[in-house]
């Protein structure tokens, strides 16, 4: 199938406006790269399903993306009320635990209780508590045990199970949650290729899921999604622990100053290039085009700065999951990843730290396909040569094989990588020739093309890395 090259990745989220079968194949024939499933409004029959959905249009369609699982991760939200409550400038409001359905105290204040048991202890006076995406705003005025006594200083409806955010508060809760194992559990039988853990606070937090992950010998990728304040404090060790990070702006632009935001964007992306780790801007790319057909000229210029910054992928939420418009989004990102990546001068990033040999190699490869106008061609079985050129950002396609299936999809989170799955030889060459045809049979390159071929060779009896200048025959 004929495709055009965009290096920015695309993932969607989806949901019940992109879940029936003609919508997914017009999706994958647009380009999307990953299929993300939302565990906060997904049950495990319905998860399984459209797995297996997704995989049968691929199939259909002739091309294959991946699967990411959205974990949803510990969060502290409030419990139910009788009635929506409608807080008022400067009232007092307590949040309780283990007191059960919202109410009026029997000292006349208004209460509702929080699903967290820790949560006064790691609260202090003069705190703040965000409700519903911020929308209402409360300082901690006293603390007397599980009570957490607040004056109101935003007002606004407080109805069933709001999500809270606590700006700068360093919460206790689990990395993953009972629910989140049973959700990781139902992926991890489905052999999907990413999990995305939501509230990483510190490296130890994607410790602990790796080790669920070996334990049950998932070779799944594991995203970090960025969300308060203390994952910033810790973004270096995070992007080190993690396979990847995901700018989840949503909480982000909550827990943040909303003026931070652009800055704590630009230095997630350039981390993770420098950290070669792939990196996911996510949240009100396309806002307005879930009801719009077009997107606002800001919407357009905000996801023109994450490609101009180099992010391998960004995301559609909203726009995808029950949006109208939701094939358009994808083809408004198209239209302007194309249109800034054909502005890129660059021939590849010159800042990226490179200490060991092999990086130096595929850094003079790229360099050399530059100087060539040739495209790179990669064979890798752990996915690290791929990543390193990935992370160097080279202005022409890196065509990626391997012949491990489960990293052939996780190479499609990678900026530039253009994946192929095929068997490998044992004579190095039939390899080569065999990727070469591959590539002419799904017309990215032609006869005469120049190609940059990164790949072991046998010198006597020894295994050594090589880089060759080959033209396609």
């Amino acid at each position: 199938m004929e495709t055009a090259y965009r290096k920015t990745k695309i993932i969607f989220t989806i949901g019940p406006a992109t879940m029936d079968e003609a919508i997914l194949e017009k999706l994958i024939k647009e380009g999307v790269d990953i299929c993300r499933i939302n565990m906060a409004h997904a049950d495990h029959a319905w998860t399984r399903e459209i797995i297996q959905r997704v995989r049968k249009v691929c199939d259909r369609v002739g091309r294959q993306i991946a699967i990411m699982m959205d974990v949803k991760g510990p969060e502290i939200r409030t419990g139910d009320v009788p009635e929506t409550f409608e807080l008022v400038v400067g009232e007092t409001f307590d949040f309780t635990y283990g007191e059960g359905l919202g109410g009026v105290g029997e000292d006349g204040i208004r209460r509702v209780d929080v699903n967290y048991p820790g949560f006064a202890n790691d609260m202090s006076v003069g705190d703040t508590v965000l409700v519903d995406s911020g929308l209402i705003r409360l300082k901690v005025t006293n603390i007397e045990g599980h009570r957490v006594r607040t004056e109101v200083i935003i007002s606004g409806p407080l109805g069933n199970r709001r999500h809270i955010n606590l700006p700068g508060v360093r919460v206790n809760l689990p990395a993953l949650t009972k629910k989140d194992e049973g959700d990781v559990d139902v992926g991890i039988e489905e052999n999907i290729e990413f999990f995305a853990l939501s509230f990483v606070r510190e490296p130890a937090d994607l410790e602990i899921f790796h080790k669920y992950l070996n334990d049950r010998n998932s070779a799944a990728k594991i995203i970090a999604k960025i969300e308060d304040q203390q994952a910033i404090e810790n973004l270096e060790g995070i992007i080190k622990a993690s396979d990847g990070l995901m700018v989840a702006r949503g909480d982000l632009g909550i827990e943040c100053p909303f003026e931070d935001l652009p800055l704590i964007q630009s230095r997630a992306i350039n981390a993770c290039i420098q950290g070669t780790k792939p990196v996911i801007v996510a949240t009100h790319m396309l806002e307005s085009m879930i009801e719009s057909p077009i997107p606002t000229r800001a919407e357009v210029t905000d996801v023109s700065n994450a490609i101009r910054e180099q992010a391998d992928c960004v995301m559609l939420s909203g726009e995808t999951t029950v949006g109208k418009y939701p094939v358009e989004c994808v083809q408004t990102i198209n239209r302007i990843a194309y249109r800034m990546e054909k502005a890129e001068t660059l021939p590849i990033r010159d800042d990226i730290h490179l200490t060991l040999p092999k990086s130096k190699m595929l850094k003079s490869a790229a360099l050399l396909a530059a100087s060539l106008d040739a495209s790179i061609v990669v064979f890798t079985r752990a996915g690290l040569f791929a990543q390193k050129l990935s992370s160097l950002r080279p202005q022409l396609p890196i065509y990626a094989f391997t012949d491990n299936p489960v990293l052939f999809k996780q190479l499609l989170i990678m900026r530039g990588i253009e994946p192929f799955f095929m068997e490998f030889n044992h004579y190095h060459e039939m390899t080569i020739q065999s990727a070469f045809a591959l590539l002419k049979e799904y017309k990215w390159c032609k006869a005469g093309d120049p190609l940059v071929v990164v790949t072991k060779q046998y010198a006597g009896e020894n295994l050594i890395d090589s880089t060759q200048i080959r033209e396609l025959e």
